[in-house]
């Protein structure tokens, strides 16, 4: 039995906001570090904007939706692709933290209009891949895409940390009730924001915390068939979002805040 534990609660999208003004050329007679192209010369990409500049550009029709992350995010792409053969955008980059995926966040999300984001993050930031961090760090994080999404009308869907018991790049590192903690952080988020919660680590870990076996090669990052256990919550948190969506463009009464809990036998 697979449980596939969604928060479904009220929702109160903003209006998408109209577009901004057009955004003027580096000035021909200034001589700044501002370009056209700035990732043909750049030495550092802090936040991760080259990685999907130009597939941006090319996408011609707005996405069902974008799904930002980290690894587990951009590996979902290579590893099982079905997810994402029609109208759900994959925009993971290998080794970030929430900082990170917040400065490409409107780049890679907003600019796309997709209806509805999954924002899957916290492993790095438990790991310190961008150095001594804290919870209320990650919050902060967190809540800064989430309002931007939402001002600009795209539901959320707020991806539980998969689980782990070690990080093979952190020897000693302990973090699987640093995971749990956020997890039930991001779980009460959803319920007050009016969120969706995709409960990935319900579904993922053993009664340790640690990744249950077989799904993973590492103890981290899904193989296959971690993946196969995701996917249909995945799709499962994507189609609940827009249910809320359209509910919040329906009228001013939203539906009152709720559990809903989708079982599948395996």
């Amino acid at each position: 039995m697979l449980t596939l534990a969604l928060l479904a609660p009220a929702s109160g999208l903003a209006q998408a906001l109209p577009p901004p003004p057009p955004v003027p050329a580096p000035a021909p007679d200034a001589i700044s570090a501002m370009m056209s192209d700035p990732c043909i010369a750049a030495r550092t990409d802090w936040p991760g904007l080259c990685q999907y500049r130009n597939q941006n550009r090319g996408v011609q029709t707005n996405p069902r939706a974008v799904f930002i992350g980290d690894s587990i995010t951009e590996f979902w792409l290579t590893i099982a692709p079905a997810l994402f053969a029609g109208d759900i955008v994959d925009r993971g980059v290998s080794g970030q933290t929430s900082q990170q995926m917040v400065g490409r966040f409107y780049q890679d999300v907003v600019r796309l209009h997709p209806r509805v984001v999954q924002i899957l993050c916290g492993t790095n930031d438990i790991a310190g891949n961008g150095g001594p961090t804290s919870p209320d760090d990650y919050a902060n994080a967190v809540l800064a895409m989430t309002d931007m999404a939402r001002a600009n009308g795209i539901a959320v869907v707020l991806g539980a940390i998969p689980p782990a018991g070690a990080f093979n790049w952190r020897p000693g590192y302990r973090p699987a009730s640093e995971i749990i903690a956020l997890n039930s952080w991001l779980r009460a988020l959803a319920m007050q924001r009016g969120l969706v919660f995709a409960d990935y680590h319900t579904a993922l870990a053993d009664a340790g915390g640690a990744m249950k076996p077989g799904l993973s090669s590492d103890g981290v990052h899904p193989n296959a068939a971690g993946y196969a256990v995701m996917e249909p919550i995945a799709r499962a948190a994507v189609a609940q979002a827009e249910a809320l969506r359209a509910s919040a463009s329906a009228g001013p009464n939203p539906q009152p805040a709720k559990d809903v809990t989708l079982s599948q036998r395996r």
